[in-house]
């Protein structure tokens, strides 16, 4: 049987004449952001990824370990206008999005932007506030907008959140929503860093040379960014590959440990991740090792499982996993042949 013709014929003028090719750009960005977070090359590579499908990335790790260092980062390698919100409790929906105050100058009502209108906003220890104030970003995170007063607003373009929270802590903490859950395209941990690592991280603290994120330079400004992710999403999908993901979604909804299994979003940005990981490498088509390489970070945390099998020790990622391992993935013979390849 043959294997099925993954690549596909480039087309040159689908995509602006770069004086420099994307890969190398963002080659430089990644290096730019690892001088910041030592030892983080995967969670940098996964979070470069989100970005350059347009999705939001939700940290789940311990205090101190770089998360704030990495969304600044990202937003000075991309010259993005950076935003933080540390939530609380008490914080209220317009602490975010935003509201109408009184000019005392105008004696007119005007809108007063929330902290959400950057191109990169990190949302600190998202769970530690209400769910009505989480339910603000609902807007924000799918549809790239907030509404206040009754009148809509649209988010500055690119737009990306990068929301944290303590897997350890529970006191004063309220659970993600599934529906806040699946609008997050990636969840990642950082993790400590390596012995090594640690050790520069302080050699540099001490000799005064540390790389702090507010001495980067933009690598791409803004206009570049929403360009690759436009070219990034006409990277070929063979059919092939489609099925899989279909196959692979199928499998967690039938599971008996599954209580809700992949939504059609996941599949979307599964889907943009994937072409995005190509896109990065130089190909105008997809794989399915970018499949592969996406599925852990994208996947496992849209699932939700049976009280039963929690209780006996399953886990979402395992679930993933063996839908991964037991699916038929298609065959990568062929590659490449017919180019396909972005100069």
């Amino acid at each position: 049987m043959l294997s099925p013709q993954f690549s596909e014929e480039p087309k040159e003028d689908r995509f602006r004449h770069w004086p420099e090719a994307p890969q190398v750009l963002l080659h430089r960005l990644l290096v730019k952001v690892e001088g910041v977070l030592l030892g983080k090359q995967e969670v940098i590579k996964h979070t470069l990824t989100a970005l350059l499908a347009g999705g939001h990335v939700l940290l789940e790790d311990v205090p101190g370990v770089g998360k704030t260092l990495l969304a600044q980062a990202f937003a000075r390698a991309v010259g993005g206008d950076f935003k933080r919100i540390q939530f609380t409790s008490d914080m209220l929906p317009a602490d975010v999005v935003g509201g109408v105050v009184l000019d005392a100058r105008t004696g007119e009502l005007v809108y007063r932007p929330g902290p959400i209108m950057g191109n990169v906003v990190l949302a600190d220890e998202i769970n530690r506030t209400s769910p009505r104030t989480q339910s603000a970003l609902l807007e924000a995170m799918e549809e790239r907008r907030v509404t206040v007063e009754g009148k809509t607003r649209r988010l500055p373009v690119p737009f990306m959140l990068i929301a944290t929270q303590n897997p350890l802590s529970f006191e004063g903490t309220n659970t993600l929503p599934e529906a806040q859950l699946d609008r997050f395209m990636m969840r990642l941990t950082i993790g400590y860093p390596g012995s090594a690592e640690e050790k520069r991280m302080l050699e540099q603290y001490a000799g005064g040379s540390r790389v702090e994120p507010e001495r980067l330079r933009p690598v791409i400004a803004t206009e570049e960014w929403l360009q690759m992710q436009a070219e990034a999403r006409q990277t070929h999908m063979h059919p092939a590959l489609l099925d899989y993901m279909v196959q692979v979604a199928d499998a967690t909804r039938r599971s008996p440990e599954v209580a809700l299994g992949l939504s059609p979003r996941a599949l979307r940005d599964w889907l943009r991740a994937s072409q995005a990981i190509a896109y990065m490498e130089g190909r105008g088509y997809a794989v399915p090792d970018d499949l592969l390489a996406t599925a852990d970070a994208v996947l496992p945390h849209r699932l939700s499982l049976r009280h039963g099998a929690a209780a006996s020790g399953a886990s979402a990622a395992a679930v993933i996993r063996r839908a991964v391992r037991e699916c038929p993935l298609p065959a990568a013979a062929g590659i490449g042949h017919g180019g396909g390849r972005r100069r």
